[in-house]
């Protein structure tokens, strides 16, 4: 009996790149534009991991002859994207507040070397593409599998807390919104690639 890879127990690595940047190839690394969520990735992360929630509301029709429903119109869907950082540099701190820009003093003759970021977050929201990567597959080993957003949102509300002994969290919720610039419907929600063989020779 083959072994039963359909069952994954494997962190995700979070990536985040500018609206637009093309997704790599299930196999090969991230290329320029993508930045890694963490600095040492998912060992950045809590171990509860990564929450993907796909949610949806339906509107269920029953006619007068029938008690129970004979059709149902979906009227609304989501993507939410959870996880808890253990990082907070700036650089990723940064990404809780609309991702505002960080701004690097260097060190002076008395002066520390500095590096802030801006609480307010002001009307426009931030969007961004967003890439989780796992070294494993549902179909065999040595292969990968990667979820998809090419726009999306910071859409949580980050309460990190500051306890002795404890690591500091830093909650990010990313909830997707429709790609404007997709070919199709089908395609601006993205999408979960599982790689199910090994390229040829």
């Amino acid at each position: 009996m083959p072994a039963p890879f359909e069952i994954i127990a494997a962190p995700f690595t979070a990536y985040y790149a500018p609206l637009g940047t093309a997704f790599p190839l299930v196999n090969a690394a991230p290329g320029a534009g993508w930045v890694k969520i963490g600095t040492s990735g998912d060992e950045s992360m809590d171990e509860e991991g990564v929450t993907v929630q796909h949610s949806q509301e339906v509107n269920k029709i029953r006619s007068l002859g029938s008690t129970v429903p004979i059709k149902a119109f979906r009227t609304a869907e989501d993507l939410i994207i959870s996880f808890t950082l253990w990082d907070v540099s700036v650089e990723f701190y940064r990404l809780g507040l609309n991702s505002n820009d960080v701004t690097t003093v260097a060190a002076g003759v008395g002066t520390p070397g500095t590096k802030t970021v801006q609480f307010y977050q002001g009307e426009q929201v931030a969007t961004m593409a967003l890439l989780l990567r796992a070294e494993v597959s549902p179909y065999g080993d040595g292969m990968n599998m990667q979820y998809e957003v090419p726009y999306t949102y910071m859409s949580g509300n980050p309460e990190p807390q500051y306890r002795k002994g404890e690591p500091a969290g830093y909650a990010l919720e990313y909830t997707a919104l429709r790609d404007p610039n997709a070919a199709t419907k089908a395609l601006s929600f993205g999408r979960l690639v599982a790689q199910h063989a090994l390229p040829l020779p």
